[in-house]
């Protein structure tokens, strides 16, 4: 067991974060009709995904940043108010999952886990962490997380590509499920380039995930993709193929499309969808509980695009239409303030979502009448 020194909480709101988050033009996002949507936590450099404690603490990663931090309620108004770095100087802590008491942080070659998390929180002049996991690549490129725990007990835990295409060997560009204990682990899913998303179908339980397609084959091609996994070991065709049925210049020569599993959706070129989440909750209307993704936004293409929250409906796991539910981060003449990253749903009903941009998180709820 290692030790941090404790924190103090500080007070959330900065004269500076004040203005910084006043000059957020929120009105030039668009939303259906009957949804709001508001800064929720202000002042969280590069945040990215969330993961929220039995007693409502809400625990941001960040990437580059290298910060984890906590964030509380205090006077129970339901906006947070205080606010504190529980670990500095991380290795790209991008991923964290909140499971039985525990924080599990994420970083690129190990995960970290905090016992009794908020407890801790209360008390005591350090905050005790053992290592959970220690069997992951050290590789910077792609090598940052997205993790959770499945409806089986087990870690999941994407491993990327370590470059933008080649074939190696695993447990790059996979899947990981990972022992309750942290013991070791199996993959399940191979032939994945970059998954920094997931979630299973809050009813049938199958397992869904984004992929951020390869770079440098053009403005159009390929198509980042939304994949179903229903099942252990199944092969989603990278490095050999992308978007299900576009071969690879280099590496698809002699393969077959027909051996790996396509996407059930092609979700637009470069988009790069990050966080996924399937809305469960009884606030929004029925022809909203589908499955929200966060598309990060584009680099390599000539015109930008994603930079908005889409939802697709999924009906017998075949998505039957993608939507867009939150535009405007991309402006006309390719001006971006804002990038989402993870969507976080809350017990109200409400949904959260991360933009490690702009370095708040936003919350959308819905009051209009159906």
């Amino acid at each position: 067991m290692r030790c941090l020194p404790l924190m103090a909480f500080t007070a959330l709101t900065s004269a500076t974060a004040q203005a910084q988050t006043s000059e957020l033009p929120l009105d030039k996002l668009t939303l259906p009709d009957g949804f709001a949507i508001e800064v929720y936590v202000d002042d969280v450099e590069n945040a990215r995904q969330m993961a929220l404690g039995n007693n409502g603490t809400l625990f941001i990663g960040t990437r580059d940043k290298g910060d984890v931090y906590a964030v509380l309620d205090t006077d129970g108004d339901g906006k947070p108010d205080r606010k504190r770095v529980i670990g500095s100087e991380l290795y790209m802590p991008s991923g964290l999952t909140y499971h039985d008491g525990d924080l599990y942080v994420a970083e690129v070659n190990q995960i970290r886990r905090y016992e009794n998390i908020e407890q801790q929180l209360q008390g005591g002049d350090e905050l005790a962490y053992s290592i959970f996991f220690d069997q992951l690549p050290d590789d910077r490129h792609h090598g940052w997380k997205y993790i959770d725990f499945g409806p089986d007990g087990h870690l999941y835990v994407p491993v990327g590509a370590p470059c933008n295409i080649c074939d190696e060997d695993e447990p790059y560009a996979s899947i990981l499920k990972v022992a309750k204990d942290g013991s070791g682990y199996e993959v399940y899913a191979k032939g994945v380039r970059n998954s920094v998303g997931f979630d299973w179908h809050p009813q049938t339980g199958v397992f869904y995930f984004t992929d951020n397609g390869r770079d440098m084959m053009g403005d159009n091609t390929p198509y980042c993709e939304l994949n179903r996994a229903p099942e252990e070991g199944m092969h989603f065709g990278y490095p050999y193929f992308h978007e299900g049925d576009v071969a690879d210049p280099e590496f698809g020569k002699g393969k077959q499309a027909s051996d790996y599993e396509p996407p059930v959706a092609k979700l637009g070129p470069h988009v790069a969808p990050l966080g996924m989440h399937f809305y469960d909750g009884d606030s929004f209307p029925e022809q909203y509980r589908g499955a929200f993704i966060a598309e990060h936004g584009s680099w390599n293409r000539s015109e930008k695009i994603g930079y908005r929250v889409k939802m697709a409906q999924v009906e017998d796991g075949k998505v039957t239409a993608y939507k867009p539910f939150i535009e405007g981060w991309l402006q006309p003449g390719e001006e971006v303030w804002g990038r989402p990253v993870a969507l976080l749903e809350l017990a109200d009903g409400s949904l959260l979502i991360s933009d490690d941009y702009a370095g708040v998180v936003y919350r959308v709820s819905y009051n209009g009448a159906e």
